[in-house]
């Protein structure tokens, strides 16, 4: 954290032209997305709204995109960026099973996954195997593409906007603050795909102040980029395209389950809570 005066105030007004330009640019895709179809077109080109955002800052403050940190970093951090979020999301749904909010995946449902994904055939023969397959090529070539989305959201809000924050704020409060901008940042999201406005934005705003927290921690730990790239995209494939398919519905507990669900919530509130206090003590 900067202690001179000036430098912070400096700081301070690239933080400002920054969001500045990722609230422009992306006004753009949430109007398009909420208003010409098909609207999930649009998705993508929002999630490279915050590189573009930071792109642009670094060019009009004289600085190179190579000060980013684009460096692989510790294989470490890359393979606890994989784990971390794909064990959040098990532990979440198998508490789900566990309290019947939803039903273990049976063969009549592991058999409409197998269809949809084009494992028809495999899951005609063997729906275990589906299962198997399914989950392998998600987990693999399913984060690889998703990757190439949260690349865009990463290289602003990771790879730029927090190092910014950085200089003029402690670790809980770039966490903090850096996690209610990018919450923030989806709210029209929200509103327009939502059921449940009000209770799937106060569980949105939850789930990404907490990861941000665990993101927040990878990063500057790993000083790369790339840990957060993975986390982000292995969480999204997880909680969106593996776990919700393989559980059936219960009535009335709608709200619990998925990434706006009751329970992701509380399982990503506790992984913060634990990496927040992890850094505290680590002064990070």
């Amino acid at each position: 954290m900067l202690k001179n005066k000036s430098e912070r105030r400096e700081a301070w007004k690239v933080i400002f032209i920054f969001l500045t330009i990722v609230t422009i640019t992306s006004t753009l895709f949430h109007y398009a997305i909420v208003n010409l179809y098909p609207s999930r077109i649009y998705i993508g080109g929002l999630m490279w709204c915050p590189a573009v955002a930071a792109i642009i800052t670094l060019k009009l403050k004289g600085r190179s995109i190579s000060s980013l940190n684009w460096n692989w970093g510790n294989w470490k951090y890359i393979r606890l960026s994989y784990f971390i979020p794909a064990l959040y999301v098990l532990i979440t749904y198998i508490l789900i099973w566990l309290f019947g909010l939803g039903g273990l995946p049976n063969e009549e449902i592991v058999l409409n996954w197998a269809t949809e994904i084009g494992l028809v055939g495999i899951g005609t023969l063997n729906p275990t195997f589906a299962v198997i397959v399914a989950i392998t090529l998600l987990g693999t070539v399913g984060v690889i593409r998703a990757m190439a989305t949260t690349l865009g959201e990463e290289i602003g809000w990771r790879g730029f906007f927090i190092y910014e924050l950085r200089k003029v704020l402690s670790f809980t409060g770039v966490s903090l603050f850096s996690g209610i901008i990018w919450a923030s940042w989806h709210w029209p999201l929200i509103v327009y795909y939502g059921g449940n406005v009000s209770l799937e934005l106060m569980t949105f705003f939850i789930v990404i102040i907490s990861m941000s927290f665990i993101m927040t921690y990878y990063t500057f730990k790993s000083k790369s980029l790339w840990p957060a790239v993975i986390f982000h995209a292995v969480s999204n494939v997880y909680i969106q395209k593996i776990f919700p398919p393989l559980t059936s519905k219960v009535k009335g507990t709608e709200h619990w389950l998925g990434e706006n669900g009751i329970m992701f919530a509380i399982v990503t509130f506790l992984f913060g809570i634990y990496f927040w206090r992890k850094a505290v003590k680590e002064n990070l």
